[in-house]
């Protein structure tokens, strides 16, 4: 083209090609746009199931992880030993990870151990928290400098969220929902509840999901730390299997907030999963929904009377249900079940 004049008919029809070759390239671009954006797409946060279509999440609850004192170092080993183990797609703390001063730095060095291993991890909060310097909004927004973080950035004051699993060929086949099951309500040592905006919440995303998947409910599982008042409930009829470990009575909020009706309503909720009572790891079904104490990760800070550990979910893609256990020392697998 050097040489060319620009009134050259040569170049006006070479332009006037190029011209209607943008404009195509536009049209194919914007139809992407808006084809892209008619897809459901409610959490901004979404994984995959791999290549075996499997997703295998490590749940580690109660860390109680205090900086510099050595009673914790067994949880810090432990962590790393089932990270190395159980080589999970996604790790989700169920609370109560800082149990000392300074808060930020127990979150940091329990979560990098997780980050530095490029593995994705997702975290709710614990009644303890929040008690050693540090607001959950103010843990949350450092939690979420840390890298491969699968937290959304903060919405105002709500900190739950959902985790979108996608199968191979990208539809929607579960979602993980991480709920803050609060702390202490007015009442000294007596737990806190989900609140109503909570649960109104947590309806209408159900719903959201439900109606994109032409009426009928995502298989869904439900992570935070306190456990609602229907496990205590489930362990205490004769008439419920139970499975695990129980060593103590549950302790759940003082007051029934409706966070267990809701999940029945919606109809989408296969297990939860929690932490809080630390001589417990059992697993009861109770109204349709599968409830899974987490095993203890912590050391020796706090009180514990059962191997730290962690509980395992394994999700496949072609399979409704899930397989859990728990992994103690040196790989130890206990407790395998399979839950349809």
């Amino acid at each position: 083209m050097a040489g060319c004049k620009k009134d050259d008919p040569i170049v006006s029809e070479i332009k006037c090609d190029t011209d209607v070759f943008l404009l195509t390239m536009k049209q194919i671009l914007s139809a992407l746009i808006a084809l892209t954006l008619a897809i459901p797409a409610f959490s901004q946060t979404r994984m995959s199931f791999n290549r075996k279509g499997e997703f295998k999440i490590v749940q580690f609850t109660d860390v109680h992880y205090i900086p510099d004192d050595p009673r914790a170092d067994i949880a810090l080993e432990r962590i790393r030993e089932v990270l190395k183990v159980e080589k999970p797609d996604l790790v989700v703390f169920t609370g109560d990870v800082a149990c000392g001063k300074p808060a930020d730095k127990a979150m940091e060095t329990v979560m990098r151990l997780v980050s530095e291993r490029k593995i994705p991890f997702a975290f709710t909060f614990g009644n303890h928290d929040k008690e050693f310097g540090f607001s959950n909004e103010e843990l949350y927004d450092l939690i979420h400098t840390i890298p491969y973080n699968m937290l959304p950035p903060r919405d105002g004051g709500c900190i739950d969220f959902e985790i979108e699993l996608t199968g191979r060929d990208g539809h929607l086949v579960n979602v993980l929902y991480m709920i803050d099951s609060q702390s202490y309500c007015w009442e000294k040592d007596q737990y806190e509840w989900i609140l109503p905006e909570q649960i109104e919440r947590f309806r209408k995303v159900s719903a959201d999901y439900t109606d994109a998947n032409g009426g009928t409910p995502v298989p869904s599982l439900a992570f935070f730390h306190i456990p609602l008042p229907e496990m205590g409930l489930a362990a205490e009829d004769q008439r419920t299997p139970l499975w695990g470990t129980r060593m103590e009575r549950a302790c759940p909020p003082v007051h029934n907030s409706g966070m267990f009706r809701a999940m029945a309503d919606c109809g989408n909720i296969l297990a939860i999963f929690n932490g809080h009572d630390h001589d417990n790891d059992y697993v009861v079904k109770y109204g349709g929904i599968y409830m899974c104490y987490g095993r203890y990760t912590g050391g020796n800070t706090v009180y514990n009377h059962l191997p730290n550990g962690a509980r395992i979910i394994l999700l496949k893609e072609d399979r409704p249900g899930f397989e859990t256990w728990i992994t103690l020392k040196g790989g130890q697998r206990i407790n395998r079940m399979t839950l349809q």
